[in-house]
């Protein structure tokens, strides 16, 4: 029998405690923890989206939503190359039959960090490419074994997908969020890419390519941006979940320097208490609502620019609304909380770090739902 969205989901919320406790080790170890990448692998959750076919779930959007929030509840850094590591099965399976095969046949799902802006130079040999170049923000590599970048070339923009043994990993990720997400550069140093393993960049950001076209469910011909907003929503209204536990949790116990008092009986700790629960209530309905619209399109009409364009401003709003939750959580909470220990500055860290991500640039996505309402031509390529 195929595994269940409930198994799926159940699975997610049973691994949660465990990836919580792991996240100060994968944050000091600046990647994600190899127990919790062996326990999403065993419990089916990585490959949910890989096709039927190949023997795995083949999910849906809406579960892969719940598995990412109940994981990103106990840790951010670990439910962002969760979602990665998810969602770019779907991408595996935009590629040739013959790499799915390799792929997909061998293994039964990838691991696989994907590299959008085309860094990549790339010549054309007999056969296939020569690829050199450096792709920075490698969510997901640190446990990888493919990798798919992109490059300009003659031809037009080209995928790439490469075994990790082609690849290169440079130790460039220190940062204050984040850190948890090993999201080091690729470099490739003139590696041959076969044919088979390169497909039109056109198509694959658009949706619909040879190796998409041997699947009926629309899913693995959809839009790229569509699905990638679709991938880390739950990211972000998981993280405030677990980030409005943990403030909770202060709540409980904290008593005031000095006077003594104990929060929990004020009536001004209610009042915040209950501002910062409904912010929280209201995130994860936003990221619903978004997945919720995904699926009605996906299931019923292609993608259009208004679509698209609207999606995007979904998700930068609710990225926006998120970040200004956390910084009100924090500034709540008294300054106990930045000790290293608390979990709090943790979520608080890696939460405005994901919402800084070019994807959902407020600015630039206010920007662009200005211009479309205005009948203008999208001004950025991020659409």
């Amino acid at each position: 029998m195929p595994t269940t969205s409930d198994q799926l989901r159940e699975r997610a919320r049973a691994l949660a405690p465990a990836i919580a406790a792991r996240a100060p080790d994968a944050e000091r170890q600046r990647k994600p923890h190899n127990e919790t990448i062996a326990a999403l692998v065993e419990a089916e959750i990585l490959q949910m989206l890989v096709p039927a076919r190949w023997g795995a779930p083949e999910s849906d959007l809406p579960t892969m939503f719940g598995v990412v929030e109940e994981i990103s509840a106990a840790c951010v850094s670990t439910g962002w190359i969760a979602s990665f590591y998810i969602n770019h099965n779907v991408y595996a399976a935009k590629f040739s039959e013959a790499l799915q095969q390799e792929i997909f046949g061998t293994r039964g799902f990838t691991l696989m960090p994907g590299a959008n802006s085309p860094t990549m130079n790339a010549v054309r040999v007999e056969g296939g490419w020569r690829v050199s170049g450096r792709a920075s923000w490698g969510s997901g590599v640190m446990h990888a074994d493919w990798v798919y970048v992109s490059g300009l070339t003659t031809e037009g923009p080209r995928a790439f997908a490469l075994p990790v043994a082609d690849v290169r990993v440079d130790d460039v990720w220190h940062m204050t969020g984040m850190a948890g997400t090993g999201s080091n550069d690729i470099v490739i140093d003139d590696a041959f890419v076969p044919d088979h393993r390169v497909t039109n960049g056109v198509e694959f950001r658009a949706g619909p390519t040879a190796g998409s076209a041997l699947y009926a469910n629309p899913l693995y011909s959809m839009p790229q941006l569509p699905l990638a907003y679709c991938t880390v929503v739950g990211v972000l209204s998981g993280g405030l979940a677990g980030m409005m536990r943990a403030y909770r949790d202060i709540v409980t116990k904290r008593v005031r320097n000095f006077s003594g008092s104990v929060v929990k009986d004020q009536q001004h700790a209610h009042v915040a208490l209950g501002d910062l629960e409904l912010r929280t209530m209201i995130a994860h309905d936003l990221a619903r609502g978004l997945i919720e619209k995904v699926e009605s399109i996906l299931h019923s009409r292609p993608f259009t620019l208004d679509d698209r364009v609207a999606l995007k401003g979904h998700l930068a709003f609710v990225s926006q609304h998120v970040r200004d939750s956390a910084n009100a959580i924090m500034a709540a909470a008294g300054a106990s909380s930045f000790h290293v220990d608390q979990p709090l500055q943790r979520f608080w860290r890696d939460l405005n770090t994901v919402c800084s991500h070019a994807f959902w640039d407020w600015d630039t996505t206010r920007e662009l739902v200005g211009r479309q309402q205005l009948g203008l031509e999208p001004n950025h390529p991020l659409v």
